[in-house]
């Protein structure tokens, strides 16, 4: 009886909310029926373990289909009768009605947990499609900047956040951003969907950074009026701005508030400081609109690395922050972009103990030299 059980449950495990294999915590509604039962033949009938046999449908409830649980009610019931015929005086009418009470009560409760993880199952679809056009997929190489990305949520079960990231071939050259918006859920979202949204246009119009970021100023402002927040009035993101001219050579970066980026040249790193900061996005009104552009030496073999402040303030068990230009100085070894993201995304994890306290994003980029394009003309 209990084989059939294990394969019923089985049989109905392959629901979306039931993926993945048939681990050892949802075999305990079976190990405590067993214990159960084991007890009840090798104790005294004072003891009455058998009172215990209802537990058995109420825990598969939280964890089994309705049919299994049923099923396992029935097992219960059955094994109540047997009890009954070793030993007199058991109650066993009355332990018998409460394992139908129970098993009842447990198949509804199942039905309605295996609604409720059909209805979260669909938002989650929803989430990663959104996630999709916020946070599409970047291409791996335009034109000669090979370009990777990393994306980690805060909480677990999240699927997009107020981090965002974007990478656009334009005439004007690779046109770059990455940025934060204060704040978190919809409206967070919203906001950084705003300014993506703006952004995709705006890297093919404007001829400079400058009319870029005045773009990105005015969609920001233009969405907090429209969609204003009770215990935030306004929203404000921080953002970088990067732009890799045709032929390379240099980059140039425009940062409005954001954790500057890193530079590693022949195993030296820099930590590219904005010249003067830029006021961060909907907040120029307030402090100036005054922008300045950086110009930074990008050759072939240099990473560029573009982050948020979710890596460099990522804390340890004592509150230590993340050391990441000292990382950065380690991974001299690694010379691929997706190399460097998959040991960051390691060594953040290592740090944190698993647990991360906010939104993650990082852009790696390395400027292909001409050995670099000859050997991927030659595998295309």
């Amino acid at each position: 009886m209990i084989h059939f059980v294990i394969m019923s449950a089985r049989l109905w495990h392959r629901r979306p909310a039931y993926s993945g294999r048939w681990d050892a915590a949802r075999l305990s509604p079976v190990v405590l029926t067993v214990l159960i039962a084991g007890l009840a033949f090798s104790t005294p009938r004072e003891i009455a373990v058998s009172r215990l046999l209802p537990a058995a449908p109420a825990l598969a409830a939280a964890m089994w289909p309705v049919l299994p649980t049923i099923l396992l009610g029935a097992f219960c019931l059955v094994l109540m009768t047997v009890l009954s015929f070793f030993y007199t005086d058991l109650g066993t009418q009355y332990t018998s009605a409460a394992i139908v009470a129970v098993t009842l009560a447990a198949a509804y409760g199942s039905h309605v947990r295996l609604q409720r993880e059909e209805i979260l199952f669909q938002v989650r679809l929803v989430a990663d499609a959104a996630q999709k056009v916020l946070l599409r997929p970047l291409p791996r190489r335009i034109e000669d900047v090979e370009i990777e990305s990393l994306y980690l949520a805060a909480q677990e079960q999240a699927r997009i956040g107020g981090d965002f990231y974007e990478a656009i071939g334009t005439p004007h050259g690779v046109r770059l951003l990455i940025g934060d918006v204060r704040g978190k859920g919809l409206s967070a979202v919203g906001a950084a969907s705003a300014v993506i949204s703006c952004f995709r246009e705006a890297a093919y119009d404007e001829p400079d950074l400058e009319g870029i970021i005045h773009r990105l100023e005015t969609a920001v402002t233009r969405h907090s009026a429209a969609f204003p927040v009770q215990d935030q009035p306004e929203h404000f993101a921080t953002a970088l701005l990067a732009e890799i001219p045709q032929g390379g050579g240099y980059v140039r970066l425009l940062n409005c508030g954001h954790p500057p980026p890193l530079i590693a040249h022949c195993g030296d790193v820099r930590v590219l400081e904005p010249t003067i900061p830029s006021p961060p996005l909907n907040l120029a009104a307030l402090i100036g609109d005054r922008y300045w552009v950086d110009r930074v030496a990008f050759a072939p073999g240099d990473q560029l690395l573009l982050y948020t402040d979710g890596v460099s303030e990522a804390r340890d068990h004592a509150g230590q922050f993340f050391p990441l230009a000292d990382w950065m100085r380690r991974q001299g070894r690694l010379e691929q972009p997706r190399e460097l993201l998959d040991q960051l995304h390691q060594d953040l994890l290592e740090h944190s103990g698993g647990r991360l306290d906010d939104d993650i994003a990082a852009l790696a980029l390395r400027c292909s030299n001409a050995q670099d394009r000859g050997a991927v003309g030659v595998e295309g």
